[in-house]
Order: C-alpha cells, then structure tokens, then sequence
C-alpha cells in the first residue's frame, strides 16, 4: 500500500485537518509549491505577519513565512519520521533558478539551515541543471523531492543523482496533466481516455522498483482529478502501490477518508507498452509531450511565484 503525503499547506490547514489525519495515521508527509503558498496567501490568513514585515523585499518575506510554516509541518511529522514511516515535508526552490544549478543548491542549503529540521524535503525540478543540484545537495546530506518529471529519462536521471549521495529522496511523477492534454485526442481516435497518466506513472514506477527503492522512492503527484465523470479518488484507485507515496489535495483525501483502500492492479510494463504502441498511428508524440508538459510546468510554478511576490510588494 501507498503512502498518502498531503499537497498543500497553510497554518490553518496545518493545525485542523492535517494535524488530525498525521495523528490517525491516515497521512504520513505534506508537499507545497509556489503555487499552493501564493494560494495560501490569497486567503489573507499571513497577513498580520506580511504586515509586520513591511519594508522587506518580497521574496525575504515570503521565505520567513514558508520557513515557520515548514517547521510547524515537520513538527506535527516529526513522531511518523521518528519511527521510520515517512514524516517529511517539502518546500521548493525558486523555479526562476530552473538553469542555475548552483544557485538551486545555495537555496536549497538555505532552507535547509534556516528550518533545520532532518524531515524537510528540498523539491527541485527535474531538467540538466536540476540533476547536479540534485546530486550536490544529496551528497550534502539534504533530502531530496524531484519534481515536475513525466518521463521515465527525469526520474532515472534524478534517482541516480540523488542515490550519489546520503540524502533520502522521491521522485515526483506527475500524473492528471497528462489526462488534461490529450483526453480529447484520444476520444477523436477511438482510444481510450484517462489512461495515459497512471500508465505513464506505473511504467516509471517498475523502473524504479528494479532499481531499489530503499532511499529512493517513487511519488505520485498531480493527482487532483478534475474531469466530473470521474471519482475524486480516480488516480488513488489505480496508483496505491506498495513502496510508492500518492500526494494528494485536501479534497482528494477527504474522499478516502474512512475507505477501506485496495491495492492497486499492477500493470507490467510490456502491457502498458501495448497500449502506448497505438498513440504513435494517432499522432501523439510521447516525448513531445512529456517536454511541452515540463515547459508548462515550469511556466505555472514561476508565474505564481510572480504573482506572489508581486501581491507580497503592494
């Protein structure tokens, strides 16, 4: 079975539902991204400390902010990691240093130092420039989350660069956006949709299994589901395998909450071949779109690292 980590973060949040679901041992990590902190900062609940930091460049306030948060998240994992079950917690670098291997790591060092807690994960994406601050902040001894990878190439290059040092990592598979950009592809030809994901996502998961999954770990991210037809715990159902970890939005737990889970069915490799074997004759390039997914990627985490600093300057 599954680890569930929780995708998202805010006190609020960290003090309700989380605390409760760590506690009855439903939820054993949480995950945050830009994104889900500009999220956080919307709802106006930092704003009596965004006030009282006034006159600090945007991105200082937004780390003080986020340090507090991660340690309060690593404190209420701190039992679950002590006992060897998980208990980490990620924040991510600036993915305005997507091309600046060493300016990931000089951050990556500062979250590391200013949380100081041995259950923090540092999430960097996975491209070139990533692998070596992979690499580097491993062999530093700083846990590792790889993140944005939809091909199986991102997570074997950023399983060995995370496995050249002593730091624990996991290696984030991102799996609805694929379902999002080409469901109605794959309609138009008589194929199969929601498919393609967690296809994807298990082929890389029996990659990483053979490797060894003992300080690296393969996650399921992306799991929000948003098509109406399909059951909030869709992505659950088909990815809750042994030795992996399924980060999932509030919502999403919610709707397991209480469920007795199954196992999921464990597709081989050469079976989810098959299937990939009839996207070519119907004009999909998996390795174009595994590139236009990380581009896109990319440009949704800056942009609301931009609007986050942004809103943090008025």
């Amino acid at each position: 079975m599954a680890e569930i980590w929780a995708d998202y973060l805010d006190r609020e949040f960290l003090e309700g539902k989380f605390k409760k679901w760590v506690e009855d041992g439903l939820v054993t990590g949480i995950t945050s991204n830009p994104a889900i902190f500009s999220q956080a900062f919307r709802k106006g609940i930092y704003q009596k400390e965004i006030e009282a930091l006034k006159g600090k460049e945007p991105e200082e306030i937004y780390k003080e902010i986020a340090v507090k948060e991660l340690q309060r998240a690593s404190d209420i994992l701190s039992p679950v990691y002590e006992e060897g079950k998980g208990g980490f917690a990620s924040i991510e670098v600036n993915p305005r240093l997507i091309d600046d291997w060493k300016g990931s790591v000089d951050e990556g060092l500062e979250f590391w130092e200013r949380i100081g807690r041995p259950n923090l994960m540092i999430k960097v994406p996975a491209n070139s420039a990533g692998y070596k601050a992979m690499e580097e902040l491993s062999k530093r001894g700083v846990n590792v989350n790889a993140t944005l990878i939809f091909s199986p190439t991102q997570a074997m290059e950023s399983y060995n660069a995370i496995s050249k040092g002593s730091g624990k990592g996991v290696v984030s598979i991102f799996v609805s956006r694929f379902d999002r950009k080409l469901n109605n592809l794959l309609k138009m030809k008589g194929l199969a949709p929601d498919r393609v994901g967690f296809f994807n996502a298990i082929k890389i998961y029996n990659q990483l299994v053979e490797a060894g999954i003992d300080q690296v770990k393969p996650l399921f991210a992306s799991t929000g589901v948003k098509q109406e037809y399909l059951p909030k715990d869709y992505y659950v159902e088909n990815l809750n395998l042994p030795g992996a970890i399924l980060t999932l939005p509030p919502d999403v737990i919610e709707a397991i909450e209480g469920k007795e889970l199954e196992e999921s069915f464990p597709f081989q490799t050469k079976h989810i071949d098959a299937f990939f074997s009839f996207l070519t004759p119907a004009g999909i390039n998996l390795q174009q779109v595994y590139d236009e997914l990380f581009q896109e990627g990319v440009v949704a985490f800056q942009k609301a690292f931009d609007e986050m600093m942004e809103g943090l300057r008025q």
